[in-house]
């Protein structure tokens, strides 16, 4: 894509880094950015990237939801926006690549929720998190449903109730963030995580990646009773007996093509 594009996607090797391109807007999740970021997911699942890279050029990682596609919109147009939003984060967690949210500065509401809705993610010391529409006269109640699962009730309460910004340390402690790092080690950082976390079979990461999320927020009872039947099911695949047989042989795994 040209550097004039909203969404840029870059290949460097087994990676892919898709870059939000809207900092005149703050990276606002406006209804044609929504759709071209979801496209931007497909288009790279469909390849042989090990590994996703979200980023963002300008001063704010993202603010969340355009509100010039909001304000004075009918209740069916709102919707409908959501839920463009809600299949973008859900795309996110749908693709077979390991996918990481480089966070270098602000990210609120639904921007917040994409960082939320990122496989993992690494931010900068200077990175800021919030939703806060809590604070004004409309709620964040679609953000929260990603961030309460990544920090926990109480937690999740404290930053909708209160809208206040959470600095990067703090969002590291809570489980929103893998790691907050020194913004001049954050590139250093995301790689490190990339790299340890495209490992081994990327069928067999691909199917872990889809069952981790399917079970989440299962009962523990029914968790088990579906991640016992997947990993008995994928035993039987070439990557698991490979990896089996290597271990075995104490040898480097040959992963089939």
């Amino acid at each position: 894509m040209s550097e004039a594009s909203d969404v840029l996607v870059r290949r460097d090797g087994a990676h892919a880094t898709i870059t939000m391109n809207r900092p005149r807007r703050r990276n606002a999740l406006s209804r044609t950015f929504l759709l071209e970021l979801t496209g931007a997911f497909r288009d790279v699942a469909g390849t042989d990237a090990l590994g996703v890279v979200l980023a963002a050029e300008g001063p704010v990682f993202s603010a969340g939801h355009d509100f010039a596609d909001m304000a004075g919109a009918s209740h069916a147009d709102v919707r409908d926006l959501l839920l463009i939003c809600t299949e973008l984060m859900r795309t996110i967690q749908s693709v077979p690549q390991v996918v990481i949210a480089r966070v270098h500065a602000l990210a609120t509401a639904a921007g917040c929720q994409l960082v939320a809705s990122c496989d993992l993610a690494v931010a900068a010391e200077s990175a800021g998190f919030a939703i806060p529409g809590g604070r004004g006269g409309w709620f964040c109640h679609t953000p929260l449903v990603a961030v309460a699962r990544n920090v926990g009730r109480k937690r999740a309460a404290e930053m909708a109730l209160t809208g206040e910004v959470v600095d990067a340390p703090t969002a590291a402690a809570w489980g929103l963030v893998n790691y907050a790092v020194p913004d001049e080690d954050l590139d250093k950082a995301v790689l490190d995580l990339l790299q340890r976390a495209t490992q081994g079979s990327p069928r067999s990461k691909a199917l872990g990646k889809q069952a981790m999320y399917a079970q989440f927020d299962r009962p523990e009872q029914d968790a088990y009773a579906y991640a016992v039947e997947v990993m008995a099911a994928s035993s039987q695949t070439p990557e698991a007996q490979e990896g089996m047989s290597a271990f075995l042989g104490k040898r480097r795994p040959d992963w089939p093509a």
